[in-house]
């Protein structure tokens, strides 16, 4: 029966990934026939057409083809979850120790004497640690989810509506279907594998799928050839980005059915750890590496001391889940996700929960210029001919060359189309300019030329190209200027006025473009990057972007929190001076892009340290820079929400964009802000510290108390006759303190530890466990040797335990010392966490939050009471007398001032605590 279930589950296993097969291949073979077949054939073959796809078939493709979803394996799957909260280096560990307790107590244990207690204290260990973890980790999933809505991608998409009209509107991206025609442009992610039906100057990165660096031209038309699918010119595939120009296509292949859901297997893969994983990582083998080498040392010593082997295994165990910091994964886990929520309430997206501490250990903000040191509104405050008057003419073929462009509008082509909006008498609305223009072809703008042209026809014949761009490059494609009416050849003369004119203007802080006219630039149909030239200046277009009023405040604030902000931008210099200036920033020291071409990347190393603007900068340029301040050991985020930014931000440790970024941009962010203000950063970067500062809290108390309990264990094994501690009540003990520590994400943090960058580093948990431990282990042997020579010979007739013959006294004595030592060091371990929490004197100027009081205290209570509880009797512990507390309130008030004293001596040495 086993075999044929075995059978069946490896059956449909099997037939589930056929069925993808099948789907994959389908999607290839329409692929293959829409690259060599004509747009007519195709449309045909996908029951479209050339418009677009009938509203009422889309249901009929959505069911026949699929959803446009890729399936991203099991990684988020309830059994993965599952696993991944309760299986780790610690849990692993626990359960070894609990299988061998099992064999030792219940197995080879005599009838009577069988005993699942510490099984069951162990495996309680493991469900709660994986409980929380669980819990913690699906609410903050569920929480990520319903904010991801609020960034959702979404494709342009004509369509036939009931009336036989195409409308074009934005839509999710998985509500596309096989069949659906989309436009694209520079900025956007491919949404489906397309047939190319129309391409303008379509250049496309297809790096994430082919790994080829350079974009490569997408052109529409019939490709017969047999090549890889990759290489067709006429198709585009999901998961590739227009880097520039315009194309339209219909969808060949949705979801699974793409190249990028072939290989979604080998992309949803983890990719290599990041420094926060690797310090979490190596903090958990310091603390392994330290319980391997001690449990053993521990065993022999008692085995060789007591003679009782297997009563030392049982005490070497329980040093063994003593010393396993198995509430660790949790801890991390809880403070992301508090951290996430956190930022959530301040409209702030966390896409990667890793992104919250590297924002926290960020010691350079880069970003760009336009929108975060500036308002996201841009004003158009000239609109001048070359002698400086006001000039409609200007404005209306800018109006023109922004209306008709089917590419990336930016700030500047919206600020355009509102002065004229704004100024038109009727003859220069949309509505009366699409009457009399009809728009003939244009040529996208590109980061390289830094212009975009249209062409455009009015009803008397007459074909004009209309170019705007950067003064520099429109110089460059100028033969001629417009001169009060007069059209004369642009001299050096000519040329060194405008160049002039446009920096006073950028001196102001206005950002200056040009705009260029020719009449009659080519044959219909054949216009390309060539024509722009011999074209004739017109005139200045002035803009400006005002600095935010929040924008000095915010720097200020960053400067404060140890962040310094350097400014990557494409902009003119001039501009970027006057407004960096306007906000405090430093500029005495300004590097541009060409700057850049003739450094070396050991020379940019050295002027980046003390560089705060970079200007005209390409896209390549700005992700150099990022890739230089990390190589100098900063840890770098950058912000950006163009398609000019994405490369540096995937080469940032903490990529930041907003919502109304282009997909690109906001695809290869890390944080997406839904308000794009740099004062909500500085939240982000504070939260990030907090979540650092309550996560090495733990650990550092975790292996400071653990390393303490080590010289303590070993010293009661030296001197005395029988466990200071039974296994049963040393893992009770450890259960009760792991629960106590899982508040600690909610504690409070010290503004003063808020002030500066904090990077995971586990180079000092070494010093710090041998400075801080052993103040605990002194105040327990003073508890061994007030228990061993005051406390149990009162209880036993003031004998000491050798002179004792009588077994049940015997038992009373050693079950009355470790009650005195479990006691004392639930309080000890327990104050722990209130001494290394905090530089400062605990209680007194420092605080822990409500949660970490309460559970902490309520731990000490309850587990003071055991003893005194038939629970205690049965796990050996016996009364305690009331001199004892009065002996333990002094211990307790020595024990803090000797770690205050530790702490202070600790940050004289080393500079800080935590």
């Amino acid at each position: 029966m086993r075999s044929i279930r075995t059978f069946i589950f490896f059956r449909n296993i099997g037939e589930k990934e056929d069925s993808r097969r099948s789907v994959r291949e389908q999607s290839a073979a329409r692929l293959l026939y829409g690259a060599g077949h004509t747009q007519e054939e195709i449309c045909s073959f996908l029951e479209s057409s050339v418009e677009g796809m009938e509203t009422g078939r889309v249901e009929n493709s959505r069911r026949k083809y699929g959803r446009n979803v890729v399936s991203g394996g099991t990684e988020n799957s309830l059994a993965h979850r599952i696993f991944h909260a309760f299986i780790n280096p610690f849990t692993a560990i626990l359960l070894v120790l609990a299988g061998v307790s099992a064999y030792t107590d219940i197995i080879l244990a005599q009838q009577g004497e069988k005993n699942g207690v510490t099984v069951g204290i162990i495996a309680a260990m493991v469900l709660i640690s994986g409980l929380l973890r669980f819990a913690q980790e699906t609410k903050s999933g569920n929480a990520a989810e319903k904010l991801s809505e609020m960034i959702r991608s979404t494709a342009a998409v004509t369509r036939i509506g009931e009336k036989g009209r195409p409308i074009t509107e934005e839509i999710p991206m998985e509500e596309l279907v096989v069949g659906d025609v989309v436009q694209v442009s520079a900025g956007d992610m491919l949404p489906a594998d397309i047939v190319l039906l129309a391409a303008k100057d379509l250049f496309i990165s297809q790096s994430a799928l082919t790994g080829e660096s350079e974009p490569v031209e997408k052109r529409a038309g019939a490709d017969r050839k047999e090549r890889a699918l990759t290489e067709y010119a006429n198709l585009a595939f999901m998961g590739s980005n227009v880097i520039s120009g315009s194309g339209r296509g219909i969808v060949a292949a949705t979801g699974d059915g793409t190249l990028l859901g072939s290989m979604a297997g080998a992309l949803t893969e983890q990719s290599g750890k990041t420094s926060f994983e690797k310090g979490v990582n190596s903090v958990s083998l310091i603390l392994i590496r330290f319980m391997l080498c001690m449990v053993p040392v521990v065993l022999f010593l008692n085995g060789f001391t007591k003679g009782n082997w297997m009563n030392a295994a049982l005490f070497a165990i329980s040093i063994a889940v003593g010393l396993t910091p198995e509430m660790l994964p949790m801890i991390v886990t809880t403070c992301l996700a508090k951290g996430a929520a956190a930022m959530s309430s301040k409209k702030v997206v966390i896409r990667n929960l890793n992104a919250i501490q590297n924002m926290g250990a960020m010691d350079i903000l880069c970003t760009d210029k336009t929108g975060t040191l500036t308002r996201d509104k841009v004003v158009l405050e000239y609109h001048r001919n070359l002698a400086g008057q006001e000039d409609e003419r200007v404005l209306r073929h800018a109006f023109l060359n922004s209306y008709y462009q089917t590419g990336l509008k930016n700030l500047m082509d919206i600020a355009i189309m509102e002065k004229a909006g704004e100024l038109a008498g009727g003859n220069g609305s949309p509505e009366e300019l699409e009457k009399e223009y009809t728009k003939t072809d244009e040529i996208p703008f590109d980061f390289e030329r830094r212009r975009m042209s249209v062409v455009v026809t009015d009803k008397r014949g007459k074909t004009q190209m209309i170019t705007k761009g950067a003064v520099e490059e429109m110089l460059e494609i100028s033969a001629y200027v417009d001169y009060r009416g007069e059209i004369l050849p642009l001299t050096g003369q000519r040329k060194a006025g405008i160049l002039r004119q446009a920096a006073e203007y950028n001196a102001k802080g206005l950002r200056v473009i040009a705009v260029a006219q020719k009449t009659n630039p080519a044959p219909a149909g054949a216009f390309s990057v060539q024509d722009e030239a011999d074209m004739v200046l017109m005139g200045y277009l002035a803009f400006l972007d005002p600095p935010k009023e929040t924008t000095a405040a915010a720097l200020k604030a960053l400067r404060d929190c140890g962040v310094g902000v350097k400014i990557l931008t494409g902009d003119n210099e001039r501009v970027t001076c006057s407004v960096c200036a306007q906000v405090g920033m430093d500029t005495a020291h300004i590097l541009t892009g060409t700057d850049l071409e003739a450094m070396t990347d050991e020379q940019l190393a050295g002027e980046a340290e003390k560089t705060a603007v970079f200007a005209k900068l390409s896209p390549e340029q700005k992700a150099r820079v990022v890739k230089v301040l990390r190589g100098n050991g900063h840890v770098v985020g950058y912000m950006g929400d163009g398609i000019n930014d994405a490369a540096a931000m995937k080469v940032s440790d903490a990529g930041i964009s907003v919502d109304t970024a282009v997909d690109i941009a906001r695809e290869s962010a890390d944080v997406v802000l839904l308000n794009k203000d740099l004062l909500v950063l500085e939240d982000g970067i504070r939260e990030g510290r907090k979540i650092y500062g309550n996560m090495i809290k733990y650990i550092k108390m975790t292996a400071s108390s653990n390393f303490g309990n080590m010289f303590s264990v070993l010293a009661a094994s030296a001197f005395l006759p029988f466990l200071p501690m039974a296994s049963i009540q040393l893992i009770l003990l450890n259960l009760i303190y792991d629960i106590s520590c899982t508040a600690i994400p909610w504690d409070n943090v010290d503004e003063e530890f808020l002030k500066r960058p904090r990077a995971w580093d586990a180079s000092d948990l070494g010093r710090f466990m041998l400075i801080i431990g052993p103040v605990s282990s002194v105040f327990d042997i003073l508890t061994f040797l007030l228990m061993y020579f005051v406390i149990c010979p009162a209880v036993s007739g003031g004998l000491y335990y050798h002179q004792i013959t009588d077994p049940a006294a015997r038992m009373l004595f050693t079950a009355v010392f470790q009650a005195g030592w479990f006691v004392e060091s639930m309080w000890s371990q327990t104050l722990v966490i209130h001494m290394i929490r905090t530089q400062k004197i605990p209680f007194l100027q420092s605080r822990a939050s409500l949660p970490v009081t309460l559970l902490t205290f309520a731990g000490i209570a309850g587990l003071t009471a055991i003893p005194f509880t038939p629970f205690g009797k049965a796990i050996g512990l016996a009364d305690l007398p009331a001199v004892y507390f009065v002996l333990l309130g002094v211990i307790v008030i020595c024990y803090m001032l000797l770690a205050t004293a530790a702490k202070k001596f600790y940050v004289r040495r080393y500079g800080e605590l935590l």
